[in-house]
C-alpha cells in the first residue's frame, strides 16, 4: 500500500513543509504561507479546527457553514480567538479546491447560505490573480444581504456588498493581510478591462445631477427665507401701529379715570360739609340763647 493511500493525523504537515509537496496558488503564492504565522498558530491550536476541521473534504466545508458559521471576522475577543470563518478558509487553503467547486459554492449554495458564498470570495481574492479576482468578485457587489461581523472590539453589522467592497479596496480584511493587485484603473489602461459600469449609471451624470438638486434646494430656501421675512415684517408694521394707536388712545382714558377718581374722592368731603351747615342752619335762636347763659352763669 502506497503512502497515498493513508491520511495523516497530524495537520501540521502541511505548515512544516511549508507547502513544498503541494503545488502553489494560482496566483503564484504559497497557500501555506498566506496568513500571518501568528494567525495560522491560533488556528492550529484552536479547539474548532481540532474537532471540526480534521478530515474535511470540500463537500463537508458546506457542512460545516451551515452548522457553524454565523459571522465573518478573523481573530476576535481580548484573548484573540480566531472565528470558524478564518479556520475553514485555512482549511480551504489546504483542500485547493477548483474553479468548479469554487463556482458551485458562489452560485447554488451562495443563494442559499451567504456566508458560504463569503467564503468563497474570502479565498478567491486569496489565492486567484487580479484579473480572475474582478471578474469573479465585481458581479457580487449587488448583493444586498445582511452579514454580521466580529473582531476586537465587538459584533457590527455589515453587507455583502461592503464585504465584497473591502477585499477590492482594502489591504487587510478577516485579520489577514491581502496580497497587493493591480488596481482597476491600471487593468482599464492595459485594455484588459473596460470601463467599469455602475449599475446605478454614470457618476459624472449622478454628481451633476447631485449638485442641481443641492442648487435647486438652495434656492428654494432663499425664497422661502424672503418670504419670511416678509412676512416678519409686515406683522412688526402692524404691532408697531397697533401699538401707536392704543398710545394715543391711552392719555384721554388715563384723564378720564383721573377725573373720575378726583371726584370720588372729594364727594365725601363735600357730603360732611353739607351736613354741618344742615346742622347749624337747623339750630334755633333759643338754643343759642341757652349756651350763652350758660357760660356766664357758669364761673360762680
Amino acid at each position: 500500500m502506497s503512502k497515498s493511500e493513508f491520511h495523516r493525523a497530524d495537520e501540521r504537515r502541511f505548515l512544516d513543509e511549508r507547502g513544498s509537496s503541494g503545488p502553489l496558488a494560482p496566483n503564484g503564492l504559497n497557500p501555506a504561507t498566506i496568513m500571518e504565522k501568528a494567525v495560522r498558530e491560533r488556528i492550529i491550536d484552536s479547539y474548532f479546527y481540532k474537532e471540526q476541521c480534521f478530515g474535511v473534504n470540500e463537500a463537508d466545508i458546506v457542512d460545516r457553514v451551515v452548522e457553524h458559521v454565523d459571522f465573518i471576522g478573523g481573530v476576535y475577543g481580548t484573548v484573540q480567538k480566531p472565528s470558524p470563518f478564518l479556520c475553514l478558509a485555512f482549511k480551504l487553503l489546504q483542500l485547493a479546491p477548483s474553479d468548479d467547486i469554487l463556482n458551485e459554492y458562489l452560485q447554488f449554495g451562495g443563494e442559499k447560505f451567504k456566508y458560504l458564498r463569503a467564503l468563497a470570495l474570502f479565498y478567491i481574492r486569496l489565492t486567484r490573480k487580479d484579473q480572475d479576482v474582478y471578474k469573479t468578485l465585481e458581479p457580487f457587489l449587488e448583493d444586498r444581504r445582511k452579514l454580521r461581523r466580529k473582531a476586537r472590539n465587538g459584533t457590527s453589522l455589515t453587507f455583502m456588498d461592503v464585504f465584497v467592497d473591502d477585499l477590492l479596496t482594502k489591504d487587510r480584511v478577516c485579520s489577514t493581510s491581502l496580497w497587493k493587485m493591480r488596481k482597476r484603473d491600471i487593468l482599464e489602461d492595459l485594455d484588459i478591462f473596460e470601463p467599469r459600469v455602475s449599475p446605478l449609471g454614470n457618476i459624472e451624470d449622478l454628481l451633476e445631477e447631485e449638485d442641481e438638486a443641492m442648487r435647486n434646494a438652495e434656492e428654494e430656501q432663499n425664497n422661502k427665507g424672503s418670504e419670511s421675512e416678509g412676512e416678519v415684517r409686515s406683522r412688526t408694521r402692524s404691532r408697531s401701529r397697533s401699538r401707536t394707536r392704543s398710545r394715543s388712545r391711552t392719555p384721554r382714558s388715563r384723564s378720564m379715570s383721573r377725573s373720575r377718581s378726583y371726584s370720588r374722592s372729594r364727594s365725601p368731603a363735600r357730603k360732611r360739609r353739607s351736613r354741618t351747615r344742615s346742622r347749624s342752619r337747623s339750630r334755633t335762636p333759643d338754643d343759642r340763647d341757652g349756651r350763652e347763659k350758660m357760660d356766664v352763669d357758669g364761673p360762680e
